[in-house]
């Protein structure tokens, strides 16, 4: 019986190292993927209440309204206030609509957040087109100071073709602020619109 070469045994445990390390660099690689690659499915398909980007006003505005529910919570650990101006906005699809949210920092020092949305029914996030929005934006309050910050969207008249939605009386606009490390640029100057004084 011949006994194994020397030299074999040291290569076949480099080409098992080797391949574990292939192995974990190609899992980091996923994982750092995997977030914009999830954000690419949603934004393209409406997954998840996803909304979309829009770069310019609706050129079809339809007598059909709906009702915008809006929503706004805070995650644990950011000592905020954020709520909607008013509970419920109804727009005409197709039209433009502006609405804002007062934001307030209750804590003793300056402190940070950037806010996450959704949009329920999920299908109807990709109907629903934003032209401003603060969400994403790492927003840096003083403490004390508050802000109202303002949403510009319209409802995609390509919604009245969705079989799934065809009975849509109401749709729910949510968002939630969670804690950032640090803002690089003050909420004033992310959200170039401010709020007519009444």
């Amino acid at each position: 019986m011949a006994k194994p070469s020397p030299i074999a045994a040291p290569f076949s445990v480099r080409l098992t190292l080797y391949a574990c390390v292939a192995g974990i660099v190609l899992m980091v690689g996923a994982v750092y993927a995997a977030v914009p690659l999830y954000r690419l499915f949603c934004k393209v398909t409406g997954y998840g209440g996803t909304t979309q980007v829009a770069s310019a006003d609706s050129n079809v505005i339809l007598d059909r309204k709906v009702t915008i529910r809006l929503d706004s919570n805070v995650s644990n650990g950011l000592n905020w206030k954020f709520r909607p101006e008013v509970p419920t906005v109804s727009v005409r699809i197709g039209e433009t609509a502006t609405v804002f949210f007062h934001v307030e920092n209750h804590g003793t020092t300056d402190t940070s957040g950037v806010a996450t949305y959704n949009v329920q029914p999920d299908l109807a996030g990709s109907y629903f087109d934003k032209l401003q929005c603060f969400c994403f934006s790492d927003l840096k309050l003083k403490a004390g100071e508050s802000l109202d910050v303002p949403v510009v969207f319209f409802v995609d008249p390509a919604i009245m073709k969705e079989h799934d939605l065809e009975n849509l009386n109401e749709i729910t606009l949510s968002y939630t602020f969670f804690p950032a490390k640090a803002a690089k640029s003050p909420v004033a100057e992310l959200t170039g619109q401010t709020k007519p004084q009444l």
